[in-house]
């Protein structure tokens, strides 16, 4: 139990410090993401949202606000992205992203 406890501080002190140092930058990339998307973009008025090569990548049709949370709810990351599709680098763990109207899970 203590060691999952370490781990745990451990995880969220590199969050902290990820998103504090302003390390934690969203940035637009150019070509399709390669891949199964998390979302249907049918149903989710175009947005799409991938595990792409330990970044998570959202393609999206129109101007968007997304926020990214760990999975104990720490705000990682918030940004509004232009249309076309923007990728945020982050450490291995598990994440929600809450981008438009949509919330969804994503494991790096």
């Amino acid at each position: 139990m203590r060691k999952f406890i370490a781990i745990l501080t451990l995880v969220i002190a590199l969050a902290t410090s990820a998103a504090a140092s302003g390390k934690v930058q969203w940035r637009e990339i150019s070509g399709e993401p390669q891949g199964r998307s998390v979302t249907d973009s049918r149903s989710s008025d175009g947005i799409e949202i991938y595990q792409r090569s330990g970044a998570i990548t959202i393609k999206t049709q129109h101007t968007i606000q997304v926020k990214v949370f760990t999975i104990l709810g720490q705000l990682v990351s918030q940004a509004t992205l232009p249309p076309g599709t923007s990728e945020l680098r982050l450490n291995r763990g598990i994440y929600m992203v809450k981008a438009g109207n949509i919330t969804q899970k994503v494991a790096i």
